[in-house]
């Protein structure tokens, strides 16, 4: 079932802390911490409550005229460890069945990038996480998977249109890269 390949958000948020002993002026970060303090921050606009709307192509990267599956919930994206992490609680059901997930992405502030990885709670596995951030308001992730034995590209899309909407996407690549096929859409609004 195409949940095992559902990447959806949750994230860490590594605090950069400096110290300043009381009374004096904390030191001025530099623009390497400035930056890396921003890419902490990619995902905060995501904290709080979704109304998910889903679509999943049925069989990606088959041979088989293309089956669209919906389902409708919630994603629930909640601060954890004073905001330093945080964790996507997803649920969606419709007619072919329900998909629970949880989702985490962490911030790496030396690579200055996220990884995000996906865990079904049907079977309890971690998908290999996708790494990647955002440019000009657009999130891009990259990863090495597997369909049904062979190894595929993920590339997973999260484009914010506006404070209370975001468009997450994901495509499968079976020749490298060179094209995707997108099968998994969600288009949240906030609640």
């Amino acid at each position: 079932m195409p949940q095992r390949r559902v990447l959806i958000a949750c994230l860490s948020l590594l605090a950069l802390t400096a110290g300043a002993a009381p009374g004096e002026a904390a030191p001025i970060p530099s623009t390497a911490e400035a930056a890396v303090a921003d890419g902490q921050r990619s995902f905060d606009w995501e904290i709080g409550t979704w109304r998910s709307q889903v679509r999943v192509l049925a069989e990606p990267l088959s041979e088989s005229p293309d089956e669209w599956l919906s389902f409708e919930g919630t994603s629930v994206v909640r601060p954890l460890m004073d905001r330093r992490a945080n964790v996507v609680e997803f649920d969606v059901e419709g007619p072919a069945g329900r998909i629970e997930a949880l989702n985490l992405r962490l911030y790496e502030p030396q690579s200055d990038r996220w990884s995000l990885t996906f865990a079904n709670l049907r079977d309890g596995l971690l998908a290999p996480a996708v790494y990647g951030g955002f440019h000009d308001g657009v999130g891009e992730f990259y990863g090495d998977d597997q369909l049904d034995g062979r190894p595929i590209k993920v590339r997973f899309r999260i484009v914010r249109q506006g404070p209370d909407k975001a468009r997450f996407e994901q495509a499968f690549s079976d020749d490298g890269g060179a094209t995707w096929e997108t099968n998994w859409i969600v288009v949240d609004r906030r609640s």
